[in-house]
């Protein structure tokens, strides 16, 4: 396969709308009236209602149903074709769409009984360099729908990972609630989901090469194209340093969790809570059983180098009770009576474990006895005690070999015992030859 076919597949202008009606919908899209306003209000109250609420199902409906995308399709498109009418009425709309959002979803929370912010609330307070990737590419995906015939579940899904509506609705949440942390950190990354589908729509615009509608000149170009990076970067670089510290965040915690499943358990005391606060890098431990001494404490601190964490450890006694020294040496004479114990279980169990095994036993030594001898048609083995006249006793096997037609001679049988003695490793051994009858 050439080149040029590898671009034949990757042409978007194969599915693509004429010119006209792809700025017709986009020109529909950005404006707010009638329909767009009522559905605009609606996207607000379902999507405060499911902050509100902590549901995310209701606050993935109202993503759905949240008409923003439509002006900021609109700011890439107009910018990228030079409409400066699309481009004033866009921001109009867009502009007219954040206030409403903050307004209406500030009053919600002012008035709603429920005030306390739970995870989908501070969920969008930390936006990273990872909300805008999702936002450049979810933002991409949603011009290409909008330009092609075939736009299937697109626009849905775009909707659902920028979520545009839901960070505006909690920046109206830190307004009503004067919490400065959420109002801007939810209206940050509002501003980097609008800056990059935005520029995602001016980027495919000229990709597609959508007709010029006004001439500009080479020295108005270069100021909006100035404005463009300027806006960019003011957007990009906090979210890359916020990306930086998510990552700090996440290894911190994974090495903290790895560190405490370590020393849950120490010299008769036992782990009743923990608690990590990779801001403030502490590392709260609560333990139960016996009283920890400071020496204790230090040796589970000290662990932490061995998981690269530095941080605060602070160990707490949730309940504890002292050993006094007789009941310390009768502990200590049950733990030495309980590893007898287990080392007689162990040789039970293993000694039990070979008893099953002798059938299995006896069948190999019968495949491999008919190697050395054809004549050989069964085989029994059996461990025994033989019991002297002075009370003592000597354990040997017996093995009983059966053989067809002739007797084996002397030479077979002494041939035979010796292998078997190889074979089972020991030297006291029985062995009978016994004829068996031919069927």
């Amino acid at each position: 396969m050439n080149i040029e076919k590898i671009f034949q597949y990757l042409d978007l202008r194969e599915h693509m709308e004429d010119y006209a009606t792809v700025h017709q919908e986009i020109d529909k899209g950005a404006t707010f009236r009638g329909t767009n306003i009522w559905i605009l209000a609606c996207a607000i109250m379902v999507a405060s209602v499911g902050l509100n609420m902590n549901s995310t199902a209701v606050i993935i409906g109202a993503m759905l149903i949240s008409p923003l995308m439509g002006p900021i399709n609109g700011i890439g498109y107009s910018i990228a074709i030079y409409d400066f009418a699309l481009l004033r009425k866009s921001l109009k709309n867009f502009g007219f769409a954040v206030l409403a959002g903050l307004l209406v979803s500030g009053l919600y929370f002012f008035i709603s009984p429920l005030s306390s912010a739970h995870s989908e609330l501070l969920a969008r307070t930390s936006p990273s360099i990872y909300d805008v990737l999702i936002a450049f590419f979810g933002g991409l995906a949603g011009i290409i729908a909008v330009s092609s015939r075939i736009k299937g579940t697109v626009i849905p899904g775009v909707a659902i990972a920028t979520a545009l509506m839901p960070p505006l609705c909690t920046a109206g949440y830190g307004l009503a609630t004067l919490q400065p942390t959420f109002f801007f950190g939810a209206l940050y990354l509002f501003t980097i989901n609008t800056v990059f589908i935005a520029l995602a729509a001016l980027l495919i615009s000229r990709i597609l090469k959508f007709p010029i509608r006004e001439d500009v000149s080479p020295e108005k170009a270069k100021i909006i194209r100035r404005y463009i990076y300027i806006i960019i970067a003011v957007t990009l670089i906090p979210s890359i340093y916020f990306g930086y510290l998510l990552a700090q965040k996440e290894r911190f915690i994974e090495s903290s969790n790895k560190y405490i499943n370590n020393v849950r358990i120490f010299e008769g005391s036992y782990l009743l809570d923990s608690e990590v606060d990779p801001r403030k890098k502490i590392i709260n431990l609560t333990y139960g059983g016996l009283a920890l001494d400071e020496e204790a404490k230090r040796v589970i601190q000290q662990k932490a180098n061995d998981f690269g964490i530095k941080a605060k450890i602070e160990i707490s006694q949730g309940f504890a009770y002292q050993m006094p020294e007789q009941e310390t040496d009768d502990r200590t004479k049950l733990l030495l009576r309980i590893n007898a114990l287990e080392a007689e279980l162990n040789k039970s169990k293993t000694r039990l474990d070979s008893i099953n095994k002798r059938p299995m036993l006896a069948r190999d030594l019968l495949d491999e006895l008919k190697i050395l001898n054809q004549n050989i048609a069964s085989c029994a083995l059996a461990d025994t005690y033989v019991i002297e006249s002075d009370t003592s006793s000597r354990k040997i096997t017996v093995v009983m070999v059966g053989y067809l037609g002739e007797k084996l001679s002397q030479e077979e049988e002494d041939k035979i015992r010796l292998w078997l003695q190889v074979r089972l490793k020991t030297s006291e051994l029985l062995v009978f030859f016994n004829e068996v009858p031919s069927q």
